[in-house]
């Protein structure tokens, strides 16, 4: 099939990659000429492992393109993706300008039938509120009186048409949300554990469930046809109202284990050996029990709050939606506050913070908890050092006075203090013996993400302060 995908940006790369490697051609097209032209020589915009090969494979095969044009990739495709970003506006809502100005231009280029899927993240009731602004771009192209309602495809706009025959353009708007983990993105695109459509029209749903046949029944190269991924049907709403459900319960999950950490310390318990415990049970699962400094990253705090402010907007105060997010506000000062008990007055101290991003294998640095503990330590009067794998010099352009360092064992020399603040698998293979060793006093190492034997780190020499234990 021919796909358009607007906006290049992690939802819309890894969707365009993906959708041409299991056999449609697809252009991906973005107003940013400087990110179209990096994309054409190679160069991506996002760290995402597998990516790079996947977009150069695609390319080289003709089914991969990349455009500023957007009125011709629309005009050419049967099915139209939106993903571009919808960020949190002051309040908590979600800011929906990029996808409004993107149905408009939609609605202007129409030509023929067209499957338009709103894959941004977006509050329950856009669905029909893009119907209307495309209608409403068609119609300042064409001409013509809007329809009443703004609902979906179907309708005749072909009054002010330049013939009377003119078959006149017609869409249905669905929901599909993405369910994409950054550092996974390609996997879970290709392996997730559902897809899910929402619209009312039979004839979209009939577009969507073809589209995505390949991926369902796990018929391309690397597919697993033993394990084929459900596809589910819903109406609009339901569908938008899905992700955010999602992602807030797997954010209360966090919230909710890092409640029990600061409880086990009080009482003498480990946490990993209740998560350990607890996520035997079916029931709760053992995924998102790791208790630690708090979530970041561009969807849990966007989405709590986006859904905390839908609620309210239809006079429902979501009050435990409310308190995942104290919670998690609360437990990014816990690596702060472990540090002053151990340190005492910061000023003049030296901090080592291993890992920047929100989480591992991404250079995402939106709202990673350590990035705000270093803004802290920064503002305090400490000196702070980091080493990330991949995100080092996004952060120091953010943070100029972050110092990064291109060593793990360069940056303990002289620290007082390390934090562990992203869990990095390669941080397991570190000598940590060298790295105590190279810093000086207090030797303090704060276990941000539990990833270290508490016996073993202090065998070495080390202060070791975990997260519940």
């Amino acid at each position: 099939m021919r796909i358009c995908v607007v906006g290049t940006g992690y939802v819309g790369l890894v969707t365009g990659a993906c959708l041409a490697h299991v056999g449609h051609h697809v252009v991906c097209v973005d107003r940013d000429a400087a990110k179209i032209e990096g994309l054409n020589r190679g160069v991506l915009p996002i760290f995402e492992p597998g990516l790079p090969d996947m977009v150069s494979a695609q390319r080289a095969a003709g089914r991969l393109a990349f455009s500023t044009e957007l009125a011709g990739a629309v005009a050419r495709a049967e099915v139209v993706f939106i993903t571009v970003g919808t960020p949190p506006a002051p309040g908590g809502e979600a800011d929906l300008g990029s996808v409004e100005a993107v149905a408009r231009a939609i609605g202007a280029a129409l030509d023929g039938y067209k499957v338009i899927v709103n894959k941004s993240t977006v509050p329950v009731g856009c669905g029909d509120w893009v119907a209307m602004l495309v209608h409403e771009g068609l119609a300042a192209r064409r001409g013509a009186r809007l329809p009443a309602g703004g609902g979906g495809g179907g309708a005749d706009l072909s009054a002010g048409a330049g013939s009377e025959t003119e078959e006149p353009p017609t869409f249905d708007v669905v929901s599909c949300p993405e369910f994409l983990r950054e550092g996974s993105a390609i996997h879970d695109t290709f392996h997730g554990d559902r897809i899910v459509v929402g619209s009312a029209s039979s004839r979209a749903i009939a577009v969507m469930r073809e589209l995505y046949t390949p991926l369902v029944e796990q018929r391309f190269a690397g597919g697993d046809p033993q394990r084929p991924i459900p596809f589910v049907v819903t109406d609009l709403g339901s569908a938008e109202m899905i992700k955010y459900a999602a992602n807030c319960f797997l954010a209360t999950k966090v919230s909710f284990i890092n409640e029990i950490a600061n409880v086990c310390e009080r009482v003498g318990a480990d946490v990993t050996q209740v998560a350990a415990g607890i996520g035997l049970d079916h029931r709760i699962g053992r995924h998102f029990l790791n208790a630690g400094i708090g979530w970041g990253g561009s969807c849990f705090p966007k989405d709590v709050r986006a859904l905390t402010h839908i609620a309210r907007d239809y006079g429902h105060e979501a009050r435990l939606l409310q308190a995942v997010i104290e919670v998690n506000e609360a437990q990014r000062q816990v690596a702060l506050v472990k540090l002053q008990q151990h340190l005492k007055s910061l000023k003049g101290k030296t901090v080592g913070l291993l890992g920047l991003a929100f989480k591992p294998d991404t250079d995402d640095l939106r709202e990673a908890p350590a990035m705000g503990l270093a803004r802290q330590l920064l503002k305090l009067g400490a000196g702070v050092r980091a080493y990330d794998p991949i995100a080092s010099s996004r952060a120091q352009a953010e943070l100029p006075a972050l110092r990064t360092c291109d060593d793990p064992y360069v940056l303990a020399e002289g620290c007082d203090a390390l934090v562990v603040a992203t869990e990095w698998p390669e941080f397991r293979a570190l000598d940590l013996g060298r790295m105590r060793l190279a810093m000086r006093g207090h030797h303090v190492f704060i276990d941000g993400r539990n990833m270290f034997e508490p016996a073993v780190l202090k065998e070495l020499g080390f202060v070791y302060v975990g997260v519940g234990r």
